[in-house]
C-alpha cells in the first residue's frame, strides 16, 4: 500500500484520494483515512530529498496536505450534521435504540451549552467519534455556530497530528515500514486516549 500511495505523490490525485477517504470516514469509520494521511506524509518526506540535499517538485506539499485533510474532515462533519438535522423521527428512533449515540448526544449538548467543545475535538481522534458527535449534534438541532468552529478545530488538530506523525516519523526513522508502523501506533494511541477521556467526561 505504501508503494501505491507513493506512486500517487507525483500527481494531484493524492489530495483527492486523501480528501475522499476522510470525507466518507464519518459515514464509514472503518476507512483507513488516518493511515492514508500518514502514508501520504511519509511519501512526501521520502520525496523531499532530505538525505541527498535535492528537493524534487513532484511530491505533496505538507501544508496543502494538512489543509486538504482539515477541509475534508469539516465537510464530512457538516454533511453528517445536516443529514442528522433533517433525519426526522426515524433518526430519533435510531438514536434512542443506541445507548452510545444517546449518551454522546447528551454529553455533547451539555458541553456546547457550557460554551466548550473539547468533546468535539476529542471525538476527532476517537474511532467513530466524528460520526457519533456529528450525528448527535445534528439530531439534537444544535446551532451550527456552536458546532462548526469546534469541528474545524478538531479537523485541524487531527490533520496536523497525522501529517506530523508521517512526516517526522519518516525523517527520524527513515521511509520504512517501521516508521509507518510507529506512526500508525501513535495515531491509534491518541485515539485510545481520546476515547478514554470522552468516557470520563
Amino acid at each position: 500500500m505504501l508503494e501505491t500511495v507513493g506512486s500517487l505523490t507525483g500527481s494531484p490525485w493524492i489530495y483527492a484520494v486523501v480528501a475522499v477517504s476522510i470525507l466518507f470516514d464519518v459515514f464509514l469509520p472503518v476507512l483507513p483515512s488516518g493511515v492514508l494521511v500518514i502514508m501520504a506524509a511519509t511519501a512526501a518526506a521520502a520525496g523531499t530529498g532530505a538525505a541527498t540535499g535535492t528537493v524534487p517538485h513532484d511530491v505533496p506539499d505538507i501544508l496543502v496536505l494538512t489543509l486538504c485533510a482539515t477541509t475534508a474532515s469539516v465537510l464530512g462533519d457538516l454533511v453528517a450534521y445536516r443529514l442528522a438535522w433533517r433525519g426526522g423521527h426515524r433518526l430519533d428512533r435510531a438514536i434512542a435504540r443506541s445507548p452510545r449515540l444517546g449518551l454522546a448526544q447528551e454529553r455533547l449538548g451539555a458541553a456546547l451549552a457550557r460554551g466548550g467543545g473539547a468533546l468535539v475535538v476529542l471525538a476527532g481522534f476517537a474511532p467513530a467519534g466524528r460520526s457519533v458527535v456529528s450525528l448527535g449534534a445534528g439530531a439534537a438541532h444544535r446551532r451550527a455556530r456552536d458546532f462548526v468552529p469546534w469541528s474545524a478545530l478538531a479537523g485541524l488538530s487531527w490533520a496536523t497530528y497525522s501529517v506530523a506523525l508521517g512526516y517526522f516519523g519518516a525523517h527520524w526513522l527513515g521511509t520504512t515500514w517501521l516508521a509507518t508502523g510507529v506512526s500508525v501506533l501513535a495515531l491509534a494511541g491518541a485515539g485510545a486516549a481520546a476515547t478514554y477521556l470522552m468516557r470520563r467526561a
